[in-house]
């Protein structure tokens, strides 16, 4: 057993085909939901960067951070490379401290479910906020579970590169509507283009959220948080959705008041 965000090249390997497309909404997405210029970001739980670099690269002012320091590592390093600059913090997304605010935030691809209590996501929205300027916002994106959720759900993914080939099965081992929580079990299999083989297996707790709770908890923060649009994971700016049954893959758009 090990833990496979301790592993960032294979992370990185299995998410890299969405990046141009998640790129290209954040951009769009500034404009038309901002109403200041977006120069400064920061990513709370930015993983292996693979976002924080691409709008580096763009010439934003990108803070990146997240609670792994392997992780960190692995984006200074892709930065290097580059010839990229951002600023990178090892620290806790519930209780963030930054000396000044930034224009625009963003939190996709369930890193926000890894909050396990409500005490906890309420905060990193409220920290969030306190670090955006008026008329900023925060792009949040996770999953929501949908009333006849299957309860043994199983995904498959295949990545290559740099003569590496990468297949992963995600499965859940456990789920818990009455504690909101689902354990996930993670299985990396790794082909060296040595033909030498790596494994992984990982598990991991990620909370679970119903349309309602989902838009309770958002309530919870209106004061500073104002919903202003609603995708999905498919990232078209054009198509809008609706806060109901069919919205599982949700993308968020918040404005600080």
């Amino acid at each position: 057993m090990a833990n496979w965000y301790d592993h960032p090249q294979y992370f990185d390997m299995v998410f890299r085909d969405e990046t141009p497309a998640e790129i290209e909404f954040f951009q769009r997405a500034f404009e038309h939901y901002a109403s200041r210029p977006i120069r400064s970001l920061l990513e709370p739980g930015c993983g292996s960067g693979r976002l924080v670099a691409e709008l580096a690269a763009l010439g934003y002012e990108v803070t990146g951070l997240d609670n792994s320091q392997p992780m960190l590592s692995y984006l200074a390093r892709r930065l290097r490379r580059r010839g990229l600059d951002a600023n990178l913090v090892l620290g806790d997304m519930v209780a963030m401290s930054f000396r000044k605010p930034f224009d625009a935030a963003f939190c996709t691809f369930n890193t926000f479910r890894h909050l396990l209590s409500e005490h906890a996501a309420v905060n990193h929205l409220r920290s969030v906020a306190q670090h955006l300027k008026p008329g900023g916002i925060y792009i949040l994106g996770f999953h929501i579970i949908p009333l006849d959720a299957d309860t043994e759900c199983i995904e498959r993914w295949r990545a290559s590169h740099g003569g590496t080939d990468v297949s992963v099965t995600l499965k859940v081992i456990d789920f818990q509507r009455k504690i909101r929580q689902e354990q996930l079990r993670v299985s990396i299999k790794a082909t060296k283009r040595s033909g030498k083989i790596e494994r992984i297996r990982s598990e991991f707790p990620l909370r679970l959220y119903t349309h309602n709770q989902a838009r309770n908890l958002l309530a919870c923060v209106d004061d500073q948080l104002e919903l202003v649009g609603i995708h999905d994971f498919d990232y078209d700016i054009e198509e809008k959705r609706e806060f109901d049954n069919d919205l599982t893959d949700a993308v968020f758009v918040l404005r600080k008041r």
